[in-house]
């Protein structure tokens, strides 16, 4: 156990989340430059715009200290003008800057708009296609049109699975359940690679072609459409632990990243770049990876599989602790808890706002530090 090393590690990024509130006085934190910490800003929140008072929440938590709490409720309700959005993603939003509110704190400040988001999502399912399509509000680079999915939609699970819990109406966990099967049959393969993107025939559902939207090629294995389908697949899992299908998943999706990523436990941007070594990293995947494997770590059916994706997920995390977390070494005179390192997209036709590389990506801190909280006790890998 390297406790001591998570408990500072811990500190530290709740150094930068109290730098960064006082720095920003408008707009997101949706990711820094290395170099500088200085932050690139949405003015709502974008899909990343949850990260951040999920950050706060989870110091709020960790310290007791109603300061976090108070900025959390503020960061939060910010959140507002994208409840009605038509976008699959904004179930990152709403699940980590609002619903985790009443999830880690029993603060309802955030329950009216997570709420909203649920419902919205709801009347987004197309059940022709069996699943919540992307949306004309989606944040992804060109148009998306009425019948495409991905991976990353599956943000939309969590927060659905929450709403059914919180009001007791199920037609949120049927919405769910039906778009994580749908979704996770599409894109993922049988060897446990993941492909990002699908386009669908509107009418009959078929699925037309696969595709992705960030990674290096159509055929290729994103990092993060990788931790996503890990990611969320487990999280169902813990909140359905009657589809075992789902978890089965995961751990396919897992044990692929396992078998895969570099000896150092830090992904590149993309499993199948051919300019591997000499191309990104992406702690961002990284650490969205290190908190799936603590959940798998609980979830797993057998003893050898649990013990298995505790010591993968520690090891990555001191990988990303100890080279990746500013400072990394005794001259680095950036803001301390920087996750350094992410990739935010590498692509020529991505946003412009999108392009980032060695950077410190919003939702990648949000993953680590849950990721830490997980290994200091201070919550239960399936509480969040």
């Amino acid at each position: 156990m390297n406790e001591d090393l998570w408990r500072r590690a811990a500190g530290d990024m709740i150094e930068r989340a109290e730098g960064t509130a006082e720095a920003l006085t408008e707009g997101f934190p949706h990711w820094a430059d290395g170099r500088t910490g200085v932050w690139t800003t949405t003015p709502d929140g974008d899909w990343t715009g949850g990260a951040f008072p999920g950050i706060l929440w989870l110091a709020h938590r960790m310290t007791g200290e109603e300061r976090f709490r108070d900025l959390a409720r503020r960061w939060c309700l910010k959140l507002a003008p994208r409840a009605r959005l038509e976008t699959a993603f904004k179930g990152f939003g709403f699940y980590y800057g609002a619903a985790l509110g009443a999830i880690l704190a029993g603060d309802d400040t955030g329950k009216p708009l997570a709420l909203e988001a649920a419902r919205s999502l709801r009347e987004q399912f197309d059940p022709a296609l069996g699943l919540i399509p992307l949306g004309k509000d989606a944040e992804e680079a060109g148009e998306v049109g009425r019948a495409f999915s991905s991976i990353d939609s599956l943000q939309a699970a969590p927060l659905l699975f929450w709403a059914a819990k919180e009001t007791g109406e199920t037609s949120y966990r049927d919405c769910a359940a039906r778009h994580m099967t749908r979704v996770l049959d599409i894109h993922l393969r049988p060897d446990g690679s993941i492909v990002q993107s699908s386009e669908l025939d509107a009418h009959s559902g078929t699925v037309l072609r696969h595709f992705t939207h960030k990674g290096f090629s159509d055929s290729s294995v994103w990092g993060r459409a990788q931790g996503w389908g890990i990611l969320y697949s487990a999280m169902a899992f813990a909140a359905c632990p009657e589809e075992e299908r789902w978890l089965a998943q995961s751990m396919k999706a897992a044990d692929w990243w396992l078998a895969h990523v570099p000896t150092d436990r830090v992904a590149f941007w993309d499993f199948d770049d051919p300019a591997i070594p000499d191309t990104a990293r992406d702690t961002a995947a990284t650490a969205m990876v290190c908190a799936s494997l603590l959940k798998l770590a609980e979830l797993a059916p057998e003893a050898a599989s649990r013990i298995r994706y505790r010591d993968a997920a520690e090891k990555t995390v001191e990988a990303l602790v100890t080279s990746y977390l500013t400072p990394t070494a005794p001259d680095d005179h950036r803001p301390r808890g920087m996750l350094v390192g992410g990739c935010f997209n590498k692509r020529s036709d991505s946003r412009p706002h999108d392009v980032a590389l060695n950077a410190e990506l919003i939702f990648g801190s949000y993953f680590l530090f849950e990721a830490l909280q997980v290994l200091t006790g201070t919550v239960k890998a399936t509480e969040v």
